[in-house]
């Protein structure tokens, strides 16, 4: 029988070769405990050294039972960031939302603040941008040298009698037959004609504060409450100046309004004489009288005339 060629071996050989063996054995034991405790780069609280992920925009409640925000572990073989690092991220984060409201252009003060008067319309408005808009409107042309209103065609009334305003502040004439006191609204007072056959409106004297923003000068005003009477005229109506001259107090505009009726060119005639009110928005004195009624035209320098304050 053959002798074992192990036993031929001297003792420190086979140690040597042990040795080896165990020494393969234990790095391959080691490099898969090492690839184990790393974890994947889709694990929760994978990323580059010293980053710490910023908690939520909306800061947490402080309230009992509130859920502290999570923050994602640092593996045990990467150092953790500084508490100040940490302090001065989560201080960031929680400042975001304010920042963010701030930059958004929907929150700017020139698109949420909507332009209006003063409470009690007192303050004029701080500059002519009303004014300049209402003479690039079409209807309206630009203002014509100052020029006294002339006697227009009709009778003159004498009556006596006053209506008063209380929310404006003035009085004015009562106009006799076959004028009537009517339903004032949108107004303060309002006195018309009888509807007029072929004519898409009737007569009107009407006062009221002014339903526009107020100008510092009381012809400006009178701009913009003129192009505001165009509502009360026939849809397409343009106007054409025919007097502009100073008010005890104010300021008078008189024009013609062209439109169309059933294809045919007609016009009424009309006036807004603006009144300063201390402490109060200006009074407006209101008056248009279509074509149909023409003849009643001289109500309009007797309603100006008989304005004044209470």
């Amino acid at each position: 029988m053959k002798r074992s060629r192990i036993g031929d071996l001297p003792m420190r050989v086979i140690y040597r070769i042990l040795a080896v063996g165990l020494a393969v054995i234990l790095a391959a034991v080691a490099a898969v405990v090492g690839f184990v405790s790393s974890g994947s780069p889709d694990q929760p609280g994978e990323g580059k050294t010293g980053q710490i992920a910023a908690p939520s925009a909306a800061p947490p409640s402080s309230g009992p039972g509130s859920a502290e925000p999570s923050v994602p572990a640092t593996p045990a073989t990467e150092p953790s960031a500084s508490a100040s690092e940490q302090a001065s991220a989560q201080s960031s984060a929680e400042a975001s939302p304010a920042q963010s409201a701030q930059a958004s252009p929907s929150e700017s003060p020139a698109e949420t603040a909507a332009p209006s008067s003063p409470p009690d319309g007192s303050e004029p408005a701080p500059d002519r941008s009303a004014v300049i808009a209402a003479l690039a409107d079409p209807r309206v042309p630009d203002l014509p040298r100052d020029k006294r209103l002339g006697r227009l065609p009709g009778k003159a009334d004498k009556s006596k009698r006053r209506v008063q305003d209380g929310k404006s502040g003035v009085s004015l004439v009562r106009l006799g037959k076959p004028w009537k006191v009517f339903g004032a609204s949108p107004f303060s007072t309002k006195q018309v004609l009888p509807k007029a056959k072929g004519a898409a409106h009737r007569g009107m004297l009407a006062t009221c504060p002014v339903p526009i923003l107020v100008q510092k000068e009381s012809k400006d005003t009178a701009v913009l409450a003129a192009r505001w009477t165009l509502n009360h005229h026939p849809k397409g109506g343009k106007i054409t100046w025919t007097a502009s001259q100073p008010i005890k107090d104010g300021w008078l505009l008189a024009y013609r309004v062209k439109y169309k009726l059933k294809g045919k060119t007609r016009s009424s005639m009309a006036a807004v004489a603006v009144t300063e009110i201390s402490g109060a928005k200006p009074a407006m004195l209101f008056a248009t009288i279509p074509d149909a009624q023409s003849k009643y035209w001289r109500a309009i320098n007797t309603a100006v005339s008989s304005l004044r304050l209470k």
